[in-house]
């Protein structure tokens, strides 16, 4: 398992993130994601651990905070010292039916940082994000109640999760300015079948060395290999096969170019072998991921031993540029403006400076 530096923190974290949004049980909208008693789940986090995982990602939304309590339960069942793994969390979703059960006010962000470290049974979380947009909050008090949770010593780190170019460029302006605590990093949907954050997210990230965390790197099961244009039958998202997609559609894909690179990766994988065994479409769905130099970590959800274990031996593919190069121009996104407008002033501001020298 190899790392990476988180974000431009002296954090170390494995390329791959264990998500717990399979832990507990859960009768929201994401329940079919749900569903691992204490018993299971503890299976994953062992082989998580084992394999080299030591970051974790949770929410206080996640089953109901049911995620948080099991995955707290877990780490001490299996004996993990606090120092080995990286914890992380969220709030901003609703908690309860009150009016400020919800969102990333003072009230609520100082009240729920309390509810998940009793949850999790800890004194401290490493990363707490805020899990969303509150359109009702500035982003100023966001900012100063994550300060003091920081200056508190419940969270080692502050993030956001699902935020726009411009709402994150805006807060890191805000957190320059007070001098206060700033996001170390980015939670956001980003797969080889939904490059959207590279219009403006990734230049943003890029720019001032915010970690990615991957959230749904197969596209909600979309690319796990269970999903073809065939099992479609030709109608307008997955209504066959197994896996939570065939009935909770989500992400949304633009299926056409999804099945085309299911296809093309159908294609790679069948040249490849992982351990022995054949490659999977998933593994090289995750694989592509690995290569892209903004990503982090990707976070990996499973409801069974083998799909973790289908996910981690993701870490062993190794795609060839011809590959790589092949799976960009399928999944490249349509120009838009001012995009294209950038491409071609940049091109004439280029040839003003003389190439660089190199060794010959």
């Amino acid at each position: 398992m190899r790392t990476n530096r988180f974000g431009n923190t002296g954090l170390i974290v494995s390329e791959l993130c264990l998500g717990t949004m399979t832990f507990g049980e859960s009768q929201g909208r994401f329940g079919p994601i749900a569903g691992l008693d204490l018993a299971a789940s503890t299976a994953l986090v062992r082989q998580a651990i084992d394999a080299g995982i030591n970051f974790i990602d949770t929410a206080n939304v996640y089953s109901e905070g049911r995620s948080e309590e099991i995955l707290g339960q877990a780490l001490r069942d299996l004996g993990v010292k606090r120092p080995d793994v990286v914890v992380a969390t969220k709030a901003m979703g609703t908690m309860g039916p009150g009016a400020n059960e919800a969102g990333a006010s003072r009230f609520h962000l100082l009240h729920e940082i309390d509810a998940s470290l009793a949850r999790l049974g800890m004194d401290h979380v490493d990363l707490y994000q805020i899990h969303g947009w509150d359109a009702l909050t500035p982003i100023e008090e966001t900012l100063c109640a994550l300060e003091d949770i920081v200056r508190s010593g419940r969270a080692r780190y502050i993030g956001v999760s699902n935020w726009a170019a411009w709402q994150i460029m805006k807060a890191l302006g805000i957190s320059e300015r007070l001098g206060i605590a700033s996001f170390a990093s980015l939670q956001a949907y980003y797969t080889v079948a939904g490059r959207d954050l590279e219009r403006e997210i990734v230049p943003l990230l890029q720019s001032e060395g915010l970690g990615l965390m991957v959230w749904s790197p197969l596209a909600g099961g979309l690319l796990s290999g269970k999903y073809t244009r065939a099992t479609d039958g030709g109608n307008s998202g997955p209504n066959q096969g197994e896996g939570r997609r065939a009935v909770f559609d989500f992400p949304p894909v633009e299926l056409d170019r999804a099945y085309d690179l299911i296809e093309a990766m159908q294609e790679i994988a069948a040249g490849k072998t992982v351990s022995g065994e054949p490659a999977t479409v998933a593994q090289v769905a995750l694989a592509w991921l690995l290569y892209q130099p903004v990503v982090t970590t990707v976070i990996v959800g499973a409801k069974r031993a083998d799909q973790l274990a289908d996910n981690i031996a993701a870490c062993e593919v190794e795609l060839t540029a011809d590959e790589l190069s092949r799976l960009d121009a399928l999944s490249a996104l349509p120009r838009e403006y001012p995009g294209w407008m950038f491409a071609m002033q940049g091109a004439y501001r280029a040839k003003a400076a003389s190439p660089r020298r190199v060794a010959r």
